[in-house]
């Protein structure tokens, strides 16, 4: 998190010597609370940061319990507030009886408690090794964490482990107490495997308990959560949205770009299978009107708007961002829906796929977010078919659904924004459109759910006539193909800078849009005949040159 945002707090149960547990909580409390306040006094306007593991948790919420007033966003992750149902209450007598000699043991089993050992070790592991050498390097850390264990006995001894644990469980007692009055926006970060802390049941707790709860649920993941490879505090944060630097945080001002270990994740890790099936060939067009392989004939320097046709489930998004990115070392802000933006959250809820849409810079449609991107000069990316192209019909591919009115010239004309219109092809060769929103409507069930659905959603363009007016939501079945490949195609920059006619002549604002919605149509065209030329549209060719070359490497694909 940057500096500037705000002032954070990282709480952990620390030693603190033979104090009354009483007087010790208390003195934690004003401890974190004095430090809150200071950073009040200096900044009374930003939002102040309390990250919250395991103890720290009840240490949070106790704070922020005290001081309503103050703006508190709260971090908690697998908070100890749930230390009275632990699984390891039944044991605590025995372990409090156990001899001096046996309890040297306890370190070695609660390590295995705490956390998966693997995924700790593999935390200091590069993730671009080969297999074998992952596998050596991995052996290594893990051996490497034995002679802390045997250190973790004198560090704490039975005495101490006793009294923390008393500690511990005066901590949660007064944190519970005082739930309700936490009026703090609040993050809880809960794992599935926790074997110390009931922590899955207490993220449904604490979901109904307090006023301002989201949760992020890691079904896969131990107790140490922070410790595990793979795990980005920070990146959760952006892909949650909960960082700001007011009272509301502004999909404007407050984004923050993924960097480059989050980039690498997602392409390497989380999006490396769609990446392959898809294998995207992207090209552009010069000034010249030649097309080239790349972006080349795209602005280096905004404001850009690309103004381009959407895909089933948005499929063409993740290999654009990863083309712009690559290239251009730019983050193209998409233009979305804002029913999407509506809070559908539970208990359980994991990072999903609109979460890291969010990372990458999405945000709600409105021309409002539109004047301000363009005024940032950033590089914007605009459907104006919107829900209507992203969720069409049978026989409806690489069909247009624009509204009348030129939405968008006008505006990008007052910034002087260069509007590149795209296409993009391959949605037939990667699945099939089995059951549709008029299909679903026939059917009895399916019917009742969309009418629950759609009545109370976000209308656009509801008053509009035609194609364009029909934004219900739903879910169209589908069923993968056997994948193909996808074809991009970024048309002539078309320029609005000396254009003063688009803001001041209608006609001419609305000639200039048939034009961008033609050159669309006709980048269709061009690319579902080039793509007959290409020797490695099928995946079947691309996996024997992948073979032979590196999965890494891009097959070739026909001449431009």
């Amino acid at each position: 998190m940057p500096p500037c945002s705000s002032f954070s707090l990282v709480l952990m149960a620390l030693g603190w010597g033979s104090f009354c547990i009483t007087s010790l909580l208390e003195s934690l409390v004003n401890f974190v609370e004095n430090s809150v306040k200071n950073e009040h006094a200096l900044s009374p306007n930003r939002p102040i940061y309390l990250i919250g593991d395991s103890f720290g948790g009840c240490l949070s919420l106790a704070v922020a319990a005290r001081n309503p007033s103050v703006d508190l966003v709260l971090v908690l992750v697998n908070p100890a507030t749930s230390f009275g149902n632990s699984q390891l209450q039944p044991f605590l007598p025995v372990l409090e009886a156990l001899p001096d000699d046996i309890h040297t043991a306890v370190p070695y089993v609660l390590s295995f408690i705490m956390g998966d050992p693997v995924k700790m070790a593999m935390a200091n592991v590069d993730d671009d090794l080969p297999p074998p050498r992952t596998l050596e390097e991995i052996s290594k850390s893990l051996t490497s964490l034995l002679p802390l264990l045997s250190d973790f006995n004198d560090i704490l001894p039975k005495d101490t482990l006793m009294w923390k644990l008393k500690l511990l469980k005066s901590g949660t007692a007064y944190a519970n107490s005082r739930l309700h009055a936490v009026e703090a926006e609040v993050l809880m970060l809960a794992s599935g495997k926790d074997n110390l802390l009931p922590s899955g049941e207490e993220a449904d707790r604490l979901w109904t308990k307090l006023k301002n709860c989201r949760i992020r649920y890691f079904k896969d993941s131990g107790h140490t959560l922070l410790l595990e490879d793979g795990f980005n505090l920070l990146s959760v944060i952006k892909r949650t949205t909960i960082y700001r630097r007011s009272k509301q945080h502004d999909f404007v001002t407050d984004y923050l770009p993924p960097t480059k270990t989050d980039f690498r994740k997602h392409i390497d890790q989380d999006n490396r299978l769609f990446r392959l099936a898809t294998s995207a060939v992207t090209l552009s067009t010069l000034e010249s009107g030649r097309i080239v392989k790349g972006l080349a004939g795209v602005p280096d320097e905004g404001p850009v708007l690309l103004v381009g046709y959407h895909m089933l489930y948005g499929l063409e998004l993740d290999p654009l961002y990863e083309a712009f990115l690559r290239e251009k070392n730019v983050i193209v802000r998409g233009m979305a829906h804002p029913i999407l933006f509506r809070s559908s959250e539970n208990s359980r809820t994991e990072l999903s796929r609109f979460d890291l849409l969010l990372s990458f810079g999405a945000l709600p449609v409105s021309p409002v977010n539109l004047y301000r991107l363009f005024a940032k000069k950033s590089f914007v990316l605009l459907y104006p078919g919107g829900a209507r192209e992203a969720l069409h019909r049978k026989g409806e591919e690489y069909k247009l659904f624009w509204p009348d009115q030129p939405e968008f010239v006008r505006m990008a004309a007052r910034f002087g924004a260069t509007i590149v219109p795209f296409g993009v092809v391959g949605e037939d060769d990667l699945v099939e459109l089995v059951l549709d929103y008029n299909d679903q409507t026939n059917i009895p069930f399916f019917r009742e759910w969309l009418q629950n659905v759609n009545e109370d959603s976000i209308k656009l363009r509801e008053n509009m006539e035609g194609e364009v007016s029909k934004q219900d939501f739903h879910f169209p079945v589908l069923l993968p193909k056997l994948p193909g490949r996808f074809y991009y195609l970024f048309g002539k920059p078309f320029e609005t800078k000396e254009k003063k006619e688009l803001l001041k002549d209608r006609e001419s604002a609305r000639e200039a849009y048939m034009q961008i919605k033609s050159e669309i149509e006709g980048i269709f065209s061009y690319l579902k005949t080039k793509r007959e030329e290409d020797p490695y549209r099928g995946i079947v060719q691309r996996t024997i040159y992948h073979t032979s070359r590196g999965s890494w490497s891009q097959a070739p694909s026909f001449d431009p």
